[in-house]
């Protein structure tokens, strides 16, 4: 059966593991593994504009030994002019994954149910498991193991960041705080599919309204942009709806004293962060971008085996 990997909990809390390793590993021997020798192809998808989720995996497949072939779903027939089932059919014969970066999540799913090779969500409306693995390799380096650490999302804890937040961290065991104003709270069903997921791996999830509370005691501080592509039209009322949520300086004493800050980027310094945190001490932004890369590797290689 051929794996996919369209959401965080498409695999298993020990599989999370097992790749995460190989990720620590592959950052020291970047080409250490091979699974795209030949070089075989690697299908890399953008129906959205890109910067760190292009340029890793684009890289990463050269890594591993592969070629990489950017597609801009603009200047291709799908769909558009073809099925994405019709799509998938055609790549899976040429291609040894399929990596995609788009909006409704059901197009991966029809991708994946056809393709015949293993198919990765690099983003979609609905989640970016992707990035989770990154940040998950990001926290493991500077804070050892994953299980039992306590992480806060503060801001838009509706989006695809909140919902992969909750399912990803929680299958590494750990203790997820989510908070976002009225309005901008994760979907009941992902968070009781994160509540079952923690139940098994000793984790907890929570979600509340202030960010106070998701901060307080927290190892690790997360949160996004307000305003993600396509929600430009409402900038001036998100604005208004998360006046109290931007992580500041104050807000970061509720943390513990060693917490680290993270961001998937791009950032807006003043709106969802103050440049004070994001650029200050406890910010490791930009180790996070490039485990984007190594995580990345780690999944393509660990799918080229399952």
């Amino acid at each position: 059966m051929v794996r996919h990997f369209l959401k965080d909990d498409d695999i298993t809390a020990a599989e999370q593991a097992e790749i995460l390793r190989r990720a620590l590993e592959l950052k020291k021997a970047p080409y250490s593994v091979r699974p795209f020798e030949g070089p075989k192809t690697v299908a890399l998808i953008f129906d959205k504009t890109s910067t760190r989720t292009r340029v890793s995996f684009a890289v990463g497949v050269a890594d591993l030994g592969g070629v990489p072939l950017i597609i801009d779903s603009q200047s291709s027939q799908m769909g558009a002019k073809e099925s994405v089932a019709d799509t998938a059919k055609v790549l899976g014969r040429q291609v040894a994954q399929i990596v995609w970066r788009t909006y409704a999540h059901e197009g991966l799913e029809e991708m994946a149910a056809n393709a015949g090779v293993p198919v990765i969500n690099s983003l979609s409306d609905d989640y970016h498991p992707c990035q989770i693995l990154a940040d998950l390799l990001t926290i493991k380096e500077h804070k050892g193991e994953l299980a039992g650490l306590k992480i806060a999302y503060v801001g838009d804890a509706a989006n695809n960041m909140a919902n992969s937040y909750l399912l990803g961290c929680a299958l590494a065991g750990m203790n997820v705080a989510v908070a976002g104003p009225t309005g901008y709270q994760p979907a009941s069903q992902i968070v009781a599919r994160a509540e079952q997921i923690a139940k098994a791996t000793g984790g907890s999830v929570e979600v509340v309204a202030e960010p106070v509370a998701a901060i307080t005691g927290a190892d690790v501080v997360v949160t996004d942009t307000w305003i993600s592509m396509g929600q430009e039209s409402e900038k001036a009322q998100r604005l208004a709806d998360f006046a109290g949520f931007t992580i500041d300086a104050d807000l970061m004493t509720h943390a513990k004293p060693d917490a680290i800050f993270m961001h998937c980027l791009p950032a807006y310094r003043g709106y969802e962060v103050s440049a004070e945190v994001i650029d200050g001490p406890q910010s490791v932004i930009w180790d996070e971008a490039e485990n984007r890369l190594h995580a990345q590797k780690a999944l393509m290689a660990w799918l080229a085996q399952h």
